[in-house]
């Protein structure tokens, strides 16, 4: 339920699994005095349990970051491939990028098709918008995208 809980808050984390690993185990009884699970340490406070409120009131309270701008028009590539007669395609088929743009600097250029971020599938340009709505600026992205029937992988930092 943490995991879940975080994930839909958009806060990374790092899960510690005590169960199979006996340093971890030593290290939360070190440092909580706790031998419960779930332990959540959280900009140095610890929340034992699922303590959803308290959870709450530090998510609420961490600094806010800054969202990315990815700098790119996007449409459904089906849709665009489709209009185009070269049958049908998924991801997200890049109609322009612009000036100085994270995806400028990467390499994207228009009738691009965008198909995997960060290692996630994109089927449409719905799910591009999705994966960039959680990443925030400073972060590092590795795109993959189809030009001219070749497959592409470009890196840069949002």
């Amino acid at each position: 339920m943490v995991k879940q809980f975080l994930s839909q808050r958009g806060v990374d984390y790092e899960e510690r699994d005590v169960s199979r690993n006996q340093a971890y185990a030593r290290e939360l009884v070190n440092n909580t005095g706790q031998m419960g699970v779930p332990v959540t340490v959280f900009n140095g406070e610890i929340v034992v349990g699922f303590d959803r409120q308290r959870l709450e009131q530090l998510v609420s309270s961490r600094p806010k970051t800054k969202r990315a701008s990815f700098g790119a028009s996007i449409a459904d590539a089906g849709k665009i491939m489709a209009k185009q007669g070269k049958g049908l395609t998924s991801g997200a088929y890049v109609g322009g990028t612009r000036q100085g743009s994270v995806a400028q600097r990467i390499g994207l250029k228009e009738g691009d098709v965008i198909t995997r971020v960060n290692r996630q599938s994109i089927s449409t340009a719905g799910d591009l918008e999705h994966a960039l709505a959680g990443m925030n600026e400073g972060q590092r992205i590795l795109v993959e995208f189809t030009r001219d029937g070749n497959v592409t992988a470009a890196e840069g930092i949002l």
